[in-house]
Formats: C-alpha cells, sequence, structure tokens
C-alpha cells in the first residue's frame, strides 16, 4: 500500500508540476517591451518652420514592431513595421492623398528618453527631427471647476488672434469666417477645462475646434454619413464617436466638451457620442507637440465658411 500511495503521489506531483513548467515556458517566449515602445511627440525642421508631429511604437506579436504617425497636418496614419536594431530605428508610410507621390521614410536613433533622425519627404528632401517622450498627462483627483469664460464678447475679437491675414468678424453675436482663410486662437490659454460651443456651416463646408491647440474636434456636413474619427464630433484620426449626431447645414448645433488630462468626453447635440476616452496624441493641424503644457482654444478657419457663438469655457483651478 504505501509503494502504490508513493507511485501515486510522485504521478500527482507530475500532475501539478507539468502545467507549470508549461507556463514558464508560455511567459519565457513573451518578449519583453522594446525601448523604443510608446508614444513620442516630435518637430520636423522644415523649410525653416518646426512642424508638430507624433509617433506611436507597439509591439505586435512577439517579435513585430508596428505604430502610428501623425505628421503636421492629416490623419494618424498606420505603421505597417518599425525597425529597431542597436538603438537605431526605420519605418516609412505612404502618402496619405496623392497615390502617385513617394513613401515618406524615416531614420532615427533612441538616445534615453529622446529620438533625433531625418525625413525623407514625398519630394525626396531629407529634413531633421527630434522628439521626446509624450507625458503621461494623468491627473490623480477629480478637477474642481472655476467659474466660466465667456471667451467671445459678440461684438469685437477682443482676446483672439488670427494665424494669418485675418478674414474672422464679429457681427450680430456670431464669430464668422465668410470664407476659407487663418485659424483663430485664444489670447488666453487653458489645462483643464468643460467648453460649450455653438456653431453654423454652408453645405459641403468644414471646421474644426483644437483643444490646448493640439487635439482637433471635428465638425464637418456629414449628416447622415456612417460615425468614423475624422467627420462629425470625432477626435480626428483618433476617437470616433458612437454615433452621429450632426444636423443639416445652416442649423446651429452645439458641443459641450470636457478635457482633463487626455481624458475627453463630447456631448454634441445634446448625445454623448465619446465618453472619458484617452486622446492618444496630437492631431494633424495642431500649434505644436509640448504636450505637457497648457494651450490656447484654436478653430479652424482654413476649410471653408463658419459661424460660432455662445463660446463658453470652464476651466479647472489650478
Amino acid at each position: 500500500m504505501k509503494k502504490e500511495f508513493s507511485k501515486q503521489k510522485q504521478k500527482g506531483k507530475k500532475f501539478f508540476i507539468l502545467p507549470f513548467i508549461l507556463l514558464l515556458g508560455v511567459t519565457s517566449i513573451q518578449a519583453a517591451p522594446t525601448a523604443i515602445e510608446g508614444r513620442w511627440d516630435i518637430v520636423i525642421n522644415k523649410d525653416g518652420k518646426q512642424l508638430p508631429s507624433w509617433l506611436e511604437v507597439r509591439h505586435s506579436g512577439n517579435h513585430t514592431l508596428v505604430g502610428r504617425f501623425v505628421y503636421a497636418f492629416g490623419s494618424a496614419r498606420p505603421v505597417a513595421k518599425v525597425n529597431f536594431t542597436d538603438g537605431k530605428f526605420s519605418f516609412a508610410i505612404p502618402p496619405q492623398w496623392e497615390p502617385g507621390d513617394n513613401d515618406m521614410e524615416f531614420e532615427g536613433i533612441l538616445e534615453g528618453e529622446s529620438i533625433r533622425g531625418t525625413m525623407k519627404y514625398t519630394d525626396g528632401k531629407k529634413y531633421d527631427f527630434t522628439g521626446v517622450r509624450a507625458p503621461a498627462i494623468k491627473r490623480e483627483t477629480p478637477p474642481v471647476w472655476g467659474k466660466p469664460i465667456k471667451l467671445f464678447n459678440g461684438t469685437s475679437l477682443d482676446g483672439w488672434h488670427a494665424t494669418g491675414n485675418n478674414q474672422w468678424k464679429a457681427d450680430s453675436g456670431m464669430l464668422i469666417s465668410p470664407k476659407s482663410g487663418s485659424n483663430l486662437v485664444t489670447d488666453k490659454e487653458f489645462t483643464d477645462f468643460k467648453l460649450h460651443i455653438e456653431f453654423m456651416y454652408p453645405q459641403g463646408s468644414n471646421s474644426g475646434v483644437y483643444l490646448r491647440g493640439r487635439y482637433e474636434v471635428q465638425i464637418e456636413d456629414n449628416k447622415g454619413m456612417y460615425p468614423q474619427n475624422d467627420l462629425f464630433s470625432g477626435i480626428y484620426g483618433f476617437l470616433t464617436p458612437s454615433e452621429n449626431t450632426a444636423k443639416a447645414p445652416g442649423e446651429w448645433q452645439t458641443y459641450d466638451i470636457t478635457l482633463v488630462g487626455r481624458m475627453v468626453t463630447v456631448v454634441a447635440n445634446g448625445k454623448t457620442v465619446i465618453c472619458n476616452q484617452e486622446i492618444p496624441g496630437i492631431t494633424g493641424g495642431a500649434i505644436n507637440s509640448r504636450e505637457a503644457e497648457p494651450g490656447p482654444l484654436l478653430i479652424q478657419g482654413d476649410h471653408g465658411p463658419i459661424s460660432f457663438r455662445n463660446i463658453i469655457i470652464t476651466p479647472a483651478k489650478e
């Protein structure tokens, strides 16, 4: 009996040890994150201008790195493969609008918490870039809201400035861009806030509201279309609204937006379409890529006629 019990006990050990060994085997083949993985806020020096851009690198499976890239304009584009060896990386992305253009090619070096390298643009010219790890922008406690601030007084452009030749005007309580032209930016900058803004566009027009000047909430004539992240009420190229609540052109519409850290909630025409979701990085058209800093409110005026009214921001107390 003792011998039989001993044999059963040994069999039992094998029974329990084998899965443990298998578990160790599975765990051992999981690839550790590489140093290049994460999000990067980038500045590209091109023709005397500093173009804000953004890169995300993550692993797919155990041995392949993939990602997303946002250039100075346009939406986030997928990166099919990021090559990374001995601190050097490279990747390429196809052109976004013109099929005949060349790929944009990037080569760089990782140096601690920063990167640097060159971008070969679609025209074949090369430009330098630098980048730093994007901040998490996490809040440890809920915000305490301050007093609402009326950003537009209804009669003048006080508190705002155009980014170029100004076509904006105040008329009958409305802030109007009668044609494509410059964007309009608040003089004041903000960190976390609640924003109420009303807008109206003619048929086929397009605009946007940039939170901290870096994250665009899309405004576009999209009534009846399936929701997408680059259409009405989406965080451009990143977050897709749960439904498309756009009204017809010529009707007044509203956004109520809350931004706390990277977390955003968008209520479009009275319906919550994005609920406390993380904005991964800057969107195309951002004023800069310094995500840790406060920023202004920017309204887009370079994509067609647009009118705004009742622009009220409630900042969080410091």
